[in-house]
């Protein structure tokens, strides 16, 4: 996985002991309490650690118990009292993210586990700089108070006119570059505009703002002033829903409502149309209360549907049953064309081999992707411990992110869809397996009087160490191709 856990200058020596930079290898900020089991040994012996929290210095044991938040750009400073020698040391870092608005089952969130091991050195302070660098919004501790950035993005935009199909770019797409926080996120989305990359932009919440989950009015105008300076628009803001407070305790629907409001709040200020969520997460109560908060912010409330999600599963079609009767022109549904996959990327498959899978899986899941039998053989490599932990989230994939449905299937979502996700993972498109999705989405949407965005996501950066801007600038000529071979018909 390329989303960067331990960085080059992670390691670096102190007066005390030594200090270990973690990234958050994750899409959004995350709650401190996410992280458990947290493990460190520096040449195979284990190092204890207190964290370097504004105001506290918790143990990795009762991180659990902590306030405030992981900021995906700051970095979790792990503070030894262990001298290191200058020069290169073995590091070991392994710990456990719970992901509050993912759910396990009844008793609690999602629990993925993570772990590093690389040759990190530490400079000779005699002879020079330390190995600790300077990353913007990175260096200091963690601390609730720190402000929004500031800075200009690169100049040279190129508009492009989308007469019949309104395509944008999702800023998630910079995910790893987020993360590395070699440049400050606002900058980074400012600058898929300033690029000329698409002149309109959908953004995460839990990326762009510091103060996520509330975030602060101050952040929200910079950022919306920054936009409309060089002409572009947000469109759609990725809002969480955290169903569980940490430790792991499901909130009330009161505080599901009390979660979501300022992140709505956030939206409408920010210009956006409005907010997207997980397909059936709301659920008929949290619908119920937040229609007139919709109503009084002229937002959409768009229920993401995607990967394996299909309509023949019963929880699906009894949220679909709902907005149905709902029949709110504020609440519509977003798909997501990873549900639409003819074939996998051929650069996922690379990675698992790379990972160890067993080559006679790995043929299976090239030539016979969608065939039952190999869910079957997916799950029995799952249960039978045949899938290395070095590879074992990324083979999740399979059984949630990439889907099998075909474009019939999906024709009763089609009067309620006002947005979708572009999906793609690489730039093969060997068969069409990258444009014939949209193609067929297309053709669908064009029977409807759609009027929606359709939003270029690459999900591949999470192995595919590439040039975000250059992907999606490519894809999103292949689109427009694809679509426009669908616009000759209609």
């Amino acid at each position: 996985m390329t989303l960067p856990l331990l960085l080059d200058d992670a390691l670096s020596a102190t007066a005390t002991g030594f200090v270990l930079r973690l990234s958050l290898p994750w899409i959004r900020s995350l709650p401190l309490a996410s992280v458990t089991d947290l493990e460190v040994t520096i040449d195979a012996e284990p190092a204890p650690v207190k964290v370097g929290v504004a105001g506290a210095s918790p143990t990795s044991q009762e991180l659990a118990a902590a306030t405030g938040w992981w900021f995906i750009q700051d970095r979790l400073e792990l503070h030894g009292d262990r001298a290191l020698a200058p020069g290169a040391h073995d590091v070991r870092v392994s710990f456990t993210l719970l992901v509050p608005y993912l759910q396990a089952g009844p008793a609690g969130p999602v629990a993925l586990p993570f772990r590093a091991e690389q040759v990190l050195r530490v400079e000779d302070p005699v002879l020079g700089a330390t190995a600790s660098g300077d990353r913007p919004s990175s260096a200091a501790p963690l601390s609730p108070s720190r402000g929004p950035s500031h800075g200009d993005a690169s100049a040279g935009r190129e508009d492009e006119d989308d007469d019949v199909w309104t395509l944008s770019a999702s800023a998630f797409n910079w995910t790893s570059r987020v993360i590395r926080a070699d440049q400050a996120v606002n900058d980074i989305a400012v600058g898929i505009i300033a690029s000329g990359v698409s002149k309109t932009i959908e953004i995460e919440a839990g990326q762009v703002w510091r103060s996520f989950p509330e975030p602060a009015d101050a952040e929200v105008d910079e950022l919306r002033e920054r936009v409309a300076a060089l002409g572009g628009a947000v469109t759609i803001v990725g809002a969480s829903l955290d169903d569980w407070a940490l430790p792991p305790r499901r909130r009330t629907e009161e505080e599901r409502l009390t979660f979501l409001l300022p992140q709505l709040r956030a939206a409408a200020r920010v210009g956006a149309l409005g907010v997207r969520v997980p397909f059936g997460q709301a659920g008929r109560e949290l619908l119920r209360r937040v229609q007139p908060v919709l109503e009084d912010l002229g937002l959409i409330l768009y229920e993401e549907i995607q990967g394996q999600q299909a309509l023949d599963v019963p929880a699906v079609a009894t949220n679909l049953e709902l907005l149905q009767q709902l029949a709110d022109p504020r609440i519509r549904v977003l798909i997501d064309i990873s549900m639409l996959m003819p074939s996998l990327p051929l650069s996922y498959l690379e990675e698992l081999r790379r990972g160890g899978i067993d080559e006679a899986l790995l043929r299976r899941l090239e030539h016979e992707w969608r065939a039952p039998e190999t869910h079957t053989a997916v799950v029995a490599a799952l249960r039978g411990g045949d899938v290395p932990p070095a590879v074992h989230t990324l083979f999740m994939n399979l059984l949630v992110r990439f889907g099998r449905s075909q474009m019939a299937d999906l024709e009763p979502l089609l009067p309620l869809t006002a947005g979708v996700h572009l999906k793609f993972w690489d730039l093969e498109d060997s068969d069409g397996r990258v444009s014939r999705p949209i193609g067929e989405i297309g053709a669908a949407l064009s029977r409807t009087g759609f009027t929606g965005t359709l939003t270029s996501e690459w999900g591949g950066h999470e192995w595919l160490d590439a040039d975000p801007a250059e992907m999606t600038r490519a894809h999103l000529g292949l689109a427009r191709d694809a679509l426009s071979a669908v616009s000759a018909t209609r």
